[in-house]
């Protein structure tokens, strides 16, 4: 199974793990949906991919009362275990999907497609491109 754990602020990164979920479920896989302040780390050990999602907050960094607590819980436990990352951002350039990555990286998982980022979210354009993203993690 594969499990999407993810923050949103606003919809738009909530958008993209129900879209990215879409392309899991229709690759035939099995996949698991939550908001991130739903789920322990020891409930993503067993995930085939462990799929985490967080938009651009502030300075361009991870949400940091839910999504950044669990991702330093996760880090000392992921070497080895095949991760993906996405997220939404309204500014910037997309610095803290590159900071993200290379921290998830730096923890030894296996990163298994490059990080999805959307600007905003664009209903049709950025569904469809989420779908994609799932049928190749279903992949894997």
């Amino acid at each position: 199974m594969i499990k999407i754990v993810y923050w949103s602020g606003t919809g738009n990164t909530e958008n993209m793990a129900n879209h990215i979920a879409e392309g899991i479920k229709a690759s035939g896989k099995e996949v698991h949906t939550t908001l991130v302040g739903n789920i322990e780390v020891n409930e993503v050990m067993d995930a085939e991919v462990i799929v985490l999602g967080c938009p651009a907050m502030g300075a361009e960094q991870l949400e940091e009362d839910e999504m950044q607590p669990f991702v330093d819980a996760l880090l000392p436990q992921i070497e080895g275990k095949k991760v993906a990352l996405f997220g939404s951002y309204g500014w910037g350039t997309g610095e803290w999907m590159e900071i993200w990555h290379e921290e998830i990286k730096a923890a030894r998982a296996n990163v298994v497609c490059e990080p999805l980022i959307v600007n905003e979210f664009t209903t049709g354009q950025d569904e469809e491109i989420c779908k994609q993203y799932g049928e190749r993690l279903a992949k894997c």
